[in-house]
């Protein structure tokens, strides 16, 4: 409970604990920021690390010269382009392992199938958008390596992804990271980047679920 707690300190009040690292650890800063924006991409077991919250406080950082864009911006392009990778060949040969079951109470290769095709049909929808969803872009490439969507297309559309994402919350935390109404406020606004975009993914879990309860059969 305490864990989670420091967690949601420090994910509230980024922009305070990101300036003390820059001010405490110098250029080694970079790499804890990469390690970071890595797990948070790259391990299904860490999607609560602060990704969109963490690169708007590194563009209010880079606004003030506290960091190098040019050092910074393809650094954390990298980090998520590794993350989704090592995501991706994780769930390619682990995911087998897991639906090697026809039937499981949670999952079954029935799942995987759908995944399989799902993948196929709206991979590059959602690769990219879920790209910008807090905690579904941990388990996107998860699901792409066990659905074993084709990886060429999984690695153009991740990279889109990073690009976009990168380049949207840096430069959005640069112009307006630093404006006093924002500066004033940063806890609530890093609450806004952390739940607004998520309530898509929201609202399609419970029209799922409430769409089972009355298909049972499907």
């Amino acid at each position: 409970m305490e864990f989670i707690k420091e967690v949601i300190e420090f994910i509230l009040h980024i922009d305070t604990h990101l300036f003390d690292l820059c001010t405490n650890y110098g250029v080694w800063v970079y790499a804890i920021i990469f390690v970071i924006v890595f797990c948070e991409t790259g391990l299904v077991v860490t999607p609560f690390l602060p990704g969109d919250s963490l690169l708007f406080a590194i563009g209010s950082l880079v606004a003030i010269h506290a960091l190098q864009a040019q050092i910074i911006v393809p650094l954390l392009i990298g980090a998520a382009l590794c993350g989704d990778n090592v995501n991706y060949w994780i769930g390619r040969y682990v995911g087998p392992r897991i639906f090697q079951k026809e039937r499981s109470r949670f999952l079954n290769k029935e799942y995987l199938d759908r995944t399989h095709r799902f993948y196929e049909k709206h991979g590059r929808k959602t690769i990219i958008i879920a790209r910008f969803l807090p905690i579904i872009r941990t388990f996107a490439p998860f699901v792409a390596g066990i659905g074993r969507m084709l990886y060429k297309r999984f690695l153009s559309f991740s990279i889109l992804g990073a690009m976009l994402w990168v380049s949207l919350f840096v430069t959005g935390g640069y112009y307006f990271g630093n404006i006093p109404a924002v500066k004033n406020n940063f806890s609530l606004v890093i609450l806004a980047l952390v739940l607004i975009p998520g309530m898509p993914a929201l609202v399609e879990f419970i029209r799922m679920r409430f769409g089972r309860k009355r298909a049972p059969g499907t």
